[in-house]
């Protein structure tokens, strides 16, 4: 399962005043699940509904304040292995407007977690 693009404003940032003011994000995510009930039932109980896990996700960019953005994915990753199905799920976090004198479109952290 994968979700694109998921755009959220947060209050996440290490520099001076970034937490002061809401800023964009962009979420991005790949999540590693045994989809075969699914594509044999074609039934929604048998996924991870992914408008419910956008939901989730997009709670942790609005709903919690962190300081780097490595943790913001951390705790995204958190939320979507709550669900026992997930058995693995890369995250990537973005910034899009990173408080640099430079004219760079986004930064952000990918990382791939698993279940233990």
């Amino acid at each position: 399962m994968v979700l694109h693009g998921l755009r959220a404003l947060g209050h996440h940032g290490a520099a001076p005043g970034e937490q002061d003011s809401a800023q964009p994000f962009e979420v991005d995510l790949v999540v590693e699940l045994d989809l075969a009930a699914a594509g044999a039932s074609d039934e929604l109980a048998d996924t991870v509904d992914y408008a419910s896990l956008a939901a989730l996700v997009a709670g942790v960019v609005t709903g919690e304040r962190h300081r780097l953005v490595e943790r913001v994915a951390q705790r995204i990753a958190e939320v979507c292995l709550a669900d026992p199905r997930v058995a693995k799920v890369t995250v990537e976090v973005r910034k899009l407007r990173p408080p640099v004198p430079l004219d760079l479109r986004s930064a952000g952290a990918r990382i791939t977690r698993d279940r233990p």
